[in-house]
Order: structure tokens, then sequence, then C-alpha cells
């Protein structure tokens, strides 16, 4: 698991335990060399540190941001308030990917490693231009 990873599941297992009646979708499916989706990454995260597994619901299909929050409203049951948890850098976009598919977001910010931060802010700033103009709901 990297750190940014790691990051996030640290903050959102901080809100699952201050909310005991939360549930968490986990979103992300298997990248090229590895063993496991992202997804069951973190579920594995959460059971190892006390979240109930009938609290982890996984989507494991997505493979971009669009994806993610696409595929996992599918297991929203028609709720629209949601809570995002990802790195500061990514907030923005994946909250405006949320509110045009329809959902009211509500952001968890998880600290950036330092040593690619400048790196992923450039990132993000191109992204948020291309999904803009490709991303579709």
């Amino acid at each position: 698991m990297s750190l940014s990873l790691y990051n996030r599941v640290s903050k959102a297992l901080e809100y699952l335990k201050e909310n005991p009646t939360s549930k968490v979708v986990v979103s992300g499916g298997q990248g090229k060399g590895e063993a496991i989706t992202e997804a069951e990454a973190m579920a594995q995260f959460f059971y190892e540190n006390g979240i109930e597994r009938d609290r982890i619901i996984k989507e494991e299909k997505s493979t971009t941001t669009f994806e993610n929050i696409k595929f996992s409203k599918e297991f929203l049951n028609g709720e629209k308030e949601v809570i995002i948890v990802s790195n500061d850098f990514h907030l923005y976009r994946a909250s405006m990917i949320a509110k045009r598919l329809g959902l009211k977001p509500y952001t968890l910010s998880a600290e950036t490693p330092a040593i690619v931060k400048t790196q992923l802010w450039i990132r993000e700033y191109i992204a948020v231009l291309k999904s803009l103009l490709f991303d579709k709901g």
C-alpha cells in the first residue's frame, strides 16, 4: 500500500470510528502487477483495524476517478450526500465529478507525502482539464 493510500484509509478510519453507523465504499480496480484490487487492499486495512465487514462495500471495476465515483454511486441506494476521502490535491476534481453525477459531496482531506506533492499538483491540474473536456455523466 502506497503512503498516499495509507494516509487516505487512515483518515477514513478515523471518521468510521467516530461515526459507528456509517458505511464506506472502497473503490478501485486492479492495476498491472498488483496482486489484489485497490478496493480489496482498503477493505483489508479496515477489517484489520476493527471495522465490521458489513460496513464495507467494495467497488472493484474502476480505473479512473470518474469511474470510482460513477461505479460507487450504484451502491448508494439513491443517497445523494457522500463524504469523499482523498489526498488534498485530489479533492477538487473528485468533488467536481461527484456534483456532475448528481451527488452532494463533502470532503475529508488526507495529507499528500511531501516528496510527491508538487508532481501530483501539476498532474492534477491537467487531470481537471481532461475531466472537464471528456468525462460525461
